[in-house]
């Protein structure tokens, strides 16, 4: 997998305004200027915030007039959610074999000098 999309999508998730934002947008399209309302900070900062979720493909917009209508798009999260499976899957091996060699511990041995 590339890390790149993963990246992006990471490094868009890392503001907690744009966290927020795609919270708000999770409920359903909206305009931009209705997104950022609730944030106290200007147009153009929500749409700064808006580009950046654009480049990582966590949200799509459409301008039809003076309106930008925004909404989620549920396929930028995929490159994540690999991400974390691929990583979440690791450390389940690892933790399988080191359950393993505690159980192998716990295990009772024949001793050598006893006879059996």
């Amino acid at each position: 997998m590339a890390n790149g999309a993963a990246d992006r999508v990471f490094d868009a998730l890392g503001d907690p305004t744009r966290r927020a934002l795609v919270a708000r947008l999770s409920r359903g399209p909206m305009s931009v200027s209705d997104l950022g309302r609730p944030f106290g900070i200007t147009l153009a900062a929500v749409v700064q915030h808006v580009q950046v979720l654009e480049r990582s493909r966590l949200v799509r917009t459409e301008k039809v007039g003076r309106v930008r209508t925004c909404w989620v798009e549920p396929a930028g999260f995929d490159a994540a959610a690999a991400w974390l499976a691929e990583r979440r899957a690791l450390w389940e091996r690892r933790l399988d074999r080191l359950g393993d060699a505690l159980a192998e511990q716990d295990r009772p041995t024949a001793r050598q000098d006893e006879p059996g």
